[in-house]
């Protein structure tokens, strides 16, 4: 008896191991899958400047990170007592105008270089709705909670979100010809926007995503990984959900994660991803007693696995 149905997966010939290279940057897909990466260990960098929801707000930032288009003063504005950027995450906000500036062009830096070395791009789309700012006319990757009457809201069309993607991609490859570049759809539903609306924005992704795969020859690396669908059709159930029944739950996170490595996640990396769990969920180990004799064997061992692992991957950083 089937209980439930499978998306199939293929698997990729170009695997992610340890020396792999990976940036993400989009929407929870990233942060839910990043933080997968980062406790195992990879070598990553995720949304250097936060989520970024929208194809058009993607597009903005890896262009000013590739051709180095310096965030200035004009970029910037203050609200509420903190300094604001349109083109990022309410994250990065900072009452400090310089350092915001400071770190806005620190992730640009950074981005550009991870881009040129990446084996492994992660783009994953959230919505298709933008919000335009009413004086300069541009789709603002964040809101920064500002009065609505300062923005028009539209939906990019299917040719629109295209467009925006085959610049992504063309960006890319003027510094990484050879990086394999995988897009995904976020699972999470934007209610906000409506049930309906919500519906139409990832239909025009999902649809903008497949037309430029379909016109682009098979040797450019492109790649789509179903999230969405995997949401959507095996765990087509409440209890994958968070309380506000639009975000999946760590159960959800748990399983796309364990269908993406399935597919993308080379067999050799995972004697390693064992030992560095093993040596995670020591540091998180919290004692009865700290000055314990036993405790301290426990973390000489846990210390010297630590050595051992950082001696064959040296970028590798545990935190206590």
């Amino acid at each position: 008896m089937k209980l439930q149905t499978i998306v199939p997966l293929h698997s990729a010939k170009e695997r992610i191991d340890y020396d792999s290279t990976l940036f993400l940057i989009g929407s929870c897909f990233v942060e839910n899958i990043g933080r997968k990466f980062q406790y195992y260990q990879f070598q990553t960098l995720q949304n250097p400047i936060g989520i970024l929801f929208h194809p058009k707000a993607i597009e903005n930032f890896i262009e000013r990170s590739i051709e180095q288009k310096i965030f200035k003063a004009s970029d910037v504005f203050a609200f509420n007592e903190r300094w604001h950027c349109f083109d990022a995450h309410s994250g990065l906000s900072d009452p400090s105008k310089e350092l915001l500036l400071g770190n806005l062009n620190s992730a640009l830096l950074n981005t550009r270089d991870q881009l040129e070395n990446a084996t492994h791009i992660i783009i994953t789309l959230g919505t298709a709705w933008v919000y335009k700012n009413v004086e300069t006319q541009k789709p603002v990757a964040n809101c920064h909670k500002l009065p609505q009457k300062k923005f028009t809201k539209e939906l990019l069309s299917k040719e629109e979100i295209e467009e925006s993607l085959k610049r992504i991609i063309a960006n890319i490859r003027k510094i990484n010809e050879n990086a394999s570049v995988i897009f995904t759809i976020s699972p999470v539903r934007h209610l906000k926007d409506g049930f309906v609306e919500n519906q139409r924005s990832k239909a025009n992704l999902i649809s903008a995503v497949g037309k430029v795969m379909e016109d682009t020859s098979p040797n450019k690396n492109l790649h789509y990984f179903p999230a969405l669908e995997i949401m959507l059709d095996e765990l087509r159930d409440y209890r994958f959900y968070t309380e506000d029944m639009v975000h999946p739950n760590k159960l959800a996170i748990d399983y796309i994660w364990e269908r993406f490595k399935n597919a993308w996640v080379a067999e050799k990396a995972e004697s390693v991803m064992k030992a560095v769990e093993e040596i995670q969920k020591g540091l998180s180990h919290r004692p009865l007693n700290e000055d314990s004799e036993q405790h301290q064997l426990f973390l000489k061992s846990l210390n010297e696995k630590v050595l051992v692992l950082k001696k064959e991957f040296p970028f590798m950083k545990f935190k206590p």
